[in-house]
């Protein structure tokens, strides 16, 4: 890895933690408070690897299939690396994603839940979960609809699912701190703790809004080809 590459891995996460780290102190939390995923799909390993060099630890991936393909080897350079699911998860694919990664951020249906359920129970292994909330109601997008939250919590945590929190992608091009802010009023109606929401051009505003997870790829890779 040449040395420039590592020069600017440091400074791109240098400049996104700041930016975390100002817009807590701006709402009155603790930065630390606000876990950083580098949202690394479609980056090669040679991309990853100053990040992690850099100190980065945890990483988000939309794909079963691409994280199985690049992150056995970059586990082995760093074992303390964290990998969270934040793309959509096949039912079929459960027992595949329970034994690769730490948190699964797509939870979004009775099925999904089910077929975890027992991934889970095979494995012995529990990652995190994140319900994924449809939050500006588009027929496009992954997520359940704001209604169902409450059943499918409960559902979640009868199936003993550890339950992290909720997820939500608004919808582009508008102005998201409004869905941020209805996906924080959701978590707290629910008692829920944990809140993924922002990504490279709004993480700032979901700081200040309550985000603990913000999943970043961008700005920290820059733009993909």
């Amino acid at each position: 890895m040449a040395l420039h590459d590592l020069q600017d891995a440091a400074a791109r996460l240098a400049d996104v933690h700041a930016a975390i780290a100002r817009a807590a102190r701006l709402a009155g939390r603790n930065p630390a408070s606000v876990a950083l995923i580098a949202v690394s799909k479609t980056q090669p390993a040679e991309a990853i690897v100053p990040l992690i060099d850099a100190g980065q630890r945890l990483f988000g991936e939309n794909r079963v299939q691409e994280a199985q393909d690049k992150w056995p080897a970059l586990r082995e350079r760093q074992a303390c690396l964290s990998l969270h699911l934040v793309g959509q998860l096949q039912s079929n694919k459960a027992e595949d994603a329970v034994r690769l990664f730490d948190a699964i951020h797509s939870v979004d249906r009775l099925s999904l839940i089910a077929a975890l359920a027992r991934a889970m129970d095979k494995a012995d292994r529990r990652p995190d979960c994140f319900l994924q909330v449809n939050i500006g109601e588009e027929a496009q997008k992954g997520g359940c609809a704001i209604g169902d939250v409450p059943t499918l919590l409960a559902e979640m945590r009868q199936a003993e699912l550890p339950v992290a929190g909720l997820m939500c992608v608004p919808p582009a091009d508008v102005e998201a701190a409004p869905y941020f802010a209805l996906l924080a009023k959701i978590a707290r109606d629910q008692g829920v703790p944990g809140l993924s929401m922002g990504m490279s051009g709004d993480y700032e505003t979901a700081v200040m809004l309550g985000a603990t997870h913000v999943r970043v790829g961008t700005a920290l890779f820059g733009s993909r080809s």
